[in-house]
């Protein structure tokens, strides 16, 4: 059996990331103790400060390259679990191989160090990406943990360099996936840990970790302030296109809890899970921005409106939705709602003077 409970100590990579440094916080406030590894010392200085009412609970250690063979040999020592997020997200890269290469590397490198002689890892928990699920097809669809997208590889493959950067970022999530589970199949006589893999949409929700301004936010938390706050056309989209593009989402908070669920449950062993509160258009997001009273942004009265959907419209047609029965069977998730994720970002927006 493999449940690592309060009190044990876990290793979380890349901690000063929008979604690590939820789940050092999470982990945190249910009493684990935590180990966080960034890349410059001023990193992790910024990082203990925030957490800084933890006391010692909280520790991080320097690991300037993951890829490299042995970065986290230190780390792992006398850690009980490990969340891995630690992976590139940048949709201005040219050659693929620099998303691929470190996400990859990255994988095989936390993996290695964790089934070193010695150690006490006995379970991982991987944050994929559901990137590494969906297809990209005409027809709406819905994707389960059987789906993988094999779609995205393939056209690396084929035209490298000429593909949509979104391309470029699902293939590396799909590739460096498919690393971790070969690790395991690979080396299933040895080690002593098991993997749980996270494929979660995209991650929204208020921020925790150090972020001066709205542009050092990172990819999907930036996307979101732009589309709901900054743009008063919401990013120069027609009415059309915000009824028709989305995707799904979850929030950041309740992508931290199911991580730590993800910890505490035997029956998760050796699982893929997608996570996921549901599908949306943007539209809707807009619509529920627009509807709190009070606003919680009084910074901001002017929010984009689009043209909000009403009981008369054409039904919503979700071209991507996912299954997440294993989900609620596995680690029995509440997911907040679209206004919850509204008030609370907003309220955070407000107070960092955004």
């Amino acid at each position: 059996m493999t449940i690592v409970l309060p009190g044990s100590t876990v290793l979380v990579t890349g901690a000063n990331g929008y979604i690590a440094a939820w789940i050092v916080h999470t982990l945190l406030e249910k009493g684990y103790r935590v180990r966080g590894t960034v890349r410059t010392q001023d990193k992790g200085r910024a990082l203990q400060k925030i957490f800084e009412r933890f006391e010692t609970k909280f520790e991080f250690v320097v690991v300037p390259d993951i890829t490299k063979d042995g970065a986290f040999d230190e780390a792992v020592q006398d850690v009980d679990a490990i969340a891995h997020t630690a992976s590139p997200v940048n949709l201005t890269t040219v050659d693929p191989q620099d998303l691929i290469r470190p996400a990859v590397g990255g994988t095989e490198s936390i993996l290695r160090s964790a089934s070193q002689a010695g150690s006490k890892v006995r379970r991982i928990v991987y944050t994929s990406s559901v990137a590494a699920v969906l297809e990209v097809d005409p027809k709406p669809r819905t994707f389960t943990e059987e789906n993988w997208n094999n779609q995205s590889v393939t056209q690396i493959e084929r035209d490298g360099k000429n593909n949509l950067p979104i391309t470029k970022y699902r293939a590396s999530k799909t590739l460096a996936e498919r690393a971790a589970w070969k690790f395991v199949e690979d080396n299933k006589a040895i080690i002593e840990w098991d993997l749980v893999v996270m494929n979660p949409p995209l991650v929204i929700g208020p921020i925790t970790h150090d972020v001066s301004t709205p542009s050092e936010l990172g990819l999907s938390a930036g996307y979101f302030y732009s589309m709901i706050v900054d743009h008063s056309d919401a990013g120069g989209n027609t009415p059309e296109e915000l009824r028709s593009a989305g995707g799904c989402w979850i929030d950041v908070r309740d992508f931290a809890e199911a991580q730590v669920l993800a910890l505490q449950k035997d029956n998760v062993a050796n699982e893929r899970v997608i996570v996921c509160a549901g599908p949306f258009v943007w539209q809707e997001w807009l619509d529920v921005a627009n509807s709190l009273t009070p606003t919680y942004l009084p910074s901001h009265p002017n929010l984009p409106k689009g043209v909000p959907i009403t009981g008369s419209d054409p039904e919503i047609v979700y071209q991507v939705q996912y299954d997440t029965s294993k989900a609620d069977r596995l680690l029995g998730i509440k997911y907040r709602s679209k206004e919850d994720l509204i008030k609370d970002t907003f309220a955070d927006y407000e107070a960092r003077g955004w």
